[in-house]
């Protein structure tokens, strides 16, 4: 079985698949303290029904990279690799820098380009909320990054004095009759009209209609809020795309397994 992990800053997102059948998720909090050690028990209990043969690792959190490759390499006994723009991904990468663009986002774009045509922005519902831009000729074109919805509600909690801790949950009303309401429509319907507004001036860039595409924990409740509904909602398209990316590769293994050797011989 494959198993691909999304290291989120918030959590690692572990999906299990079996040939093109999608087996199972488990996730783990993106815990910067936790050992190597730690992570192998970790690994050793989720998985001890399970035979991994192979692993593919998208990681936005670098602190993790080595800890937990370790981990995964020495519990399952093989050697897992990591994907970045030097893969073969099977679209062009056409940003300022490509090595700036994070592993989940990429394997947004090589999910969506593998199944949609004409132009697609995938909106990833995050810690950050992320849009990826994905042009008619399957080409990355880079998109937007903005705070998350939890990332927004801890900013307001930490950033001030007054304002309480409160819980993501569906805003009843635009204006607000007490400090949660207020809160909770400044954050979700906020979102919401962020994106329906960026989704319009990407798409005047674009020259062209897009295919939207939502994924990530919250994109079913932004989705209460717009006014130009999601046309397709996928909750696990960055595993998906890790897992195309890894087939990719697999008929030059090696290659892959030489771009990865930074965390392979540590």
């Amino acid at each position: 079985m494959l198993l691909t992990a999304d290291i989120g800053n918030t959590n690692i997102t572990l999906g299990l698949f079996d040939d093109d059948k999608y087996v199972n998720e488990f996730r783990l909090a993106s815990d910067k303290d936790l050992s190597g050690e730690e992570y192998e028990i970790l690994l050793k209990s989720l998985f001890k029904d399970y035979v991994i043969t192979g692993c593919v690792i998208a990681s936005v959190v670098e602190e993790l990279n080595i800890k937990f490759k370790r981990a995964v390499d020495n519990v399952f006994g093989i050697r897992s690799v990591f994907v970045d723009c030097n893969v073969n991904l099977g679209i062009k990468i056409s940003t300022d820098n490509p090595r700036e663009v994070g592993a989940d986002r990429l394997a947004n774009a090589v999910a969506v380009s593998n199944r949609y045509k004409g132009a697609v922005i995938v909106i990833d519902f995050g810690t950050a909320t992320t849009f990826d831009i994905i042009n008619s000729k399957s080409e990355f074109l880079g998109g937007v990054i903005a705070p998350g919805i939890n990332t927004q509600m801890k900013c307001l909690k930490n950033s001030t004095s007054k304002l309480p801790k409160i819980d993501v949950s569906i805003s009843q009303r635009a204006v607000g009759h007490n400090t949660t309401e207020a809160i909770l429509s400044g954050v979700i319907r906020g979102t919401a009209c962020m994106v329906d507004g960026l989704i319009a001036q990407c798409e005047e860039e674009l020259g062209e209609k897009a295919t939207i595409i939502a994924t990530g924990g919250y994109c079913g409740l932004i989705a209460n809020y717009l006014k130009r509904p999601f046309d397709f909602v996928n909750p696990i398209l960055t595993l998906e795309g890790l897992k195309e990316i890894y087939e990719m590769n697999t008929s030059a293994s090696e290659s892959l397994l030489e771009k990865s050797v930074q965390f392979t011989d540590v």
